[in-house]
């Protein structure tokens, strides 16, 4: 995939924005209903939102981190390295969702959660859209960072960043699910 490193930005914070909206409406509703499961072996709202946090946790400051020690300037085009772009692939929302097998450490099932759940995935997109706008001054192609499964992996920033709000998307999508 090549795409001008401007317009790949702005359709990343686009799509941070509608998640921060979603996520601002699901604060409307009870607490009862955020933890209600459509299956026992399923996530609540609140388990998918939680399971994006514990993402967050790790790629907000590898992110952070890889920009601030980037020496490298922005580049006008963007080109996806083949292994992000796979997993930036896998991550899109599809019609009929791809069940995907989760990590231990990053699934949230069975946990107690309210809605400070809420505020700290809203926190970490608020978080998301200021490295967003930092990426703006590094080449999103020269700068790397590591992936939650392995420290040795090493995507280009552009491609974190497509997997990060990809797989929000997805789940925003299962969250959006189990309130219909």
């Amino acid at each position: 995939m090549k795409i001008a490193s401007e317009k790949l930005i702005q359709d990343l914070v686009e799509r941070t924005r509608i998640n921060i909206n979603q996520v601002k409406k699901f604060n409307s509703l009870s607490v009862e209903i955020l933890n209600q499961k459509p299956g026992s072996e399923k996530w609540s709202i609140l388990e998918c939102i939680e399971h994006l946090n514990l993402y967050g946790d790790f790629y907000i400051p590898e992110i952070s981190r890889s920009i601030g020690k980037s020496k490298t300037e922005s580049n006008a085009t963007f080109k996806s390295g083949f292994l992000g772009n796979y997993f930036a692939k896998t991550m899109l929302p599809k019609e009929k969702l791809n069940k995907m097998k989760t990590f231990k450490d990053k699934n949230p099932i069975g946990s107690s959660l309210d809605k400070t759940t809420l505020q700290r995935f809203l926190t970490q997109q608020v978080q998301l859209l200021d490295l967003l706008e930092k990426a703006k001054m590094v080449d999103l192609n020269k700068t790397k960072t590591a992936i939650s499964i392995s420290k040795w992996i090493k995507l280009k920033l552009g491609d974190t960043f497509r997997v990060v709000i990809y797989h929000n998307d997805r789940h925003m999508v299962q969250a959006n699910k189990i309130l219909q």
